[in-house]
């Protein structure tokens, strides 16, 4: 039986047309117009939370309230931009976790996608408000963990379940000896999670979609994850070079012109390894340099303004206007792989077709 179109991606009361999530890209990266064009091609789009307070004074001075507002702006100016899904990507590692969590809900985001931790209480802060929660994990004993916890505490389940391999760029829930291990690839882990969620889906008569993300590439990458039982995918690297992604062409070039000798994976303030593009930031901290921390911003529960040795939120800030040899620019494993700029509507037409032909190869 040929396939004409994908199934689409069901996940709480959204019926997400073509089933690829675009993944939340802080700081700035993934915005309200960027998630709005994902949208609008009948996809997911994400807003990351972090850090949207950035090119305002009070950013300087109040950070926190500041990227408040921020994500109250992004999130208001999509729902003027897409009558599409659009949700937010909320790091459980940030001080003012609770409150974007609630600015979220005032606004009414279709779905709010969480890890860099384990977001045991995001049900608490939810409870009663009409949004689906997907949280982010890296093995099926913390999908395990979160199931058991929401179940026991609220009575309530995820309405899907991302699992993050270790080709992520950006933040990764691996330890660094774990990143190389086969053990720990993709395909392990989804098959782990997608073990476990068969399980639960049987005992209580529910659906948890399982959704393949880290590395993720082109129609093969995603046919490869439907087939073994995923309901969907999240990319995230490839829409940062697209026409609609806001971020300065110098990282989009810097993606073009990455090789993979460029990948490279550091020890984040988070706490967490991180998957970058080597630029004069990074060697310079390979080489034991340290940048002086002048905290304004007290973003990470986890950082210690005292013994970090950079601060990720201004280097993040330095790759926005272009600073590149004082930035982090992070991106997945497979950034090499991008040769150029191109519409949203290509990138999404191509992996939707790419991912037909495979599936009825």
């Amino acid at each position: 039986m040929m396939i004409n179109e994908l199934n689409p991606l069901l996940i709480g009361n959204m019926k997400i047309k073509i089933p690829i999530i675009q993944g939340g890209m802080g700081v700035k990266i993934s915005d309200a117009k960027l998630a709005s064009a994902v949208a609008n091609c009948g996809g997911a789009g994400t807003i990351a939370s972090v850090g949207l307070g950035y090119g305002k004074a009070a950013n300087e001075t109040h950070f926190l309230r500041s990227s408040n507002e921020g994500l109250r702006e992004e999130i208001k100016t999509a729902k003027t931009l897409t009558d599409g899904y659009v949700g937010v990507n909320i790091l459980f590692a940030l001080s003012n976790y609770d409150n974007l969590v609630g600015v979220a809900i005032e606004e009414k985001t279709d779905f709010i996608s969480s890890g860099a931790g384990l977001p045991l209480k995001l049900p608490e802060l939810t409870e009663g408000k009409p949004v689906n929660l997907i949280p982010i994990v890296s093995s099926a004993r913390a999908a395990d963990i979160i199931i058991r916890t929401w179940k026991k505490r609220y009575n309530r389940f995820p309405d899907a379940i991302i699992v993050e391999g270790p080709k992520a760029g950006g933040h990764l829930g691996f330890r660094p000896e774990e990143l190389n291990d086969s053990g720990f690839n993709l395909e392990c882990l989804v098959q782990n999670v997608l073990n476990l969620v068969d399980f639960y889906e049987s005992e209580y008569n529910i659906s948890i979609p399982v959704i393949a993300a880290g590395g993720i590439f082109d129609g093969k990458d995603i046919a490869g994850f439907l087939k073994m039982g995923a309901k969907g995918v999240q990319i995230a690297s490839r829409f940062v070079v697209t026409q609609e992604c806001l971020v300065t062409n110098k990282i989009k070039e810097l993606y073009i012109a990455s090789g993979e000798e460029d990948i490279l994976v550091i020890k984040s303030p988070v706490g967490m390894p991180g998957r970058v593009i080597k630029t004069g930031f990074i060697e310079k901290m390979l080489a034991g340099e340290c940048a002086p921390v002048k905290c304004n911003y007290k973003c990470l529960k986890t950082c210690n303004p005292k013994t970090t040795p950079y601060c990720i939120a201004k280097a993040l800030y330095n790759a926005l206007d272009g600073d590149l040899d004082n930035a982090i620019v992070f991106a997945g494993n497979n950034v090499s792989r991008i040769k150029e700029i191109i519409p949203v509507d290509k990138l999404m037409d191509s992996l939707v077709a790419e991912t037909i032909a495979e599936l009825n190869s």
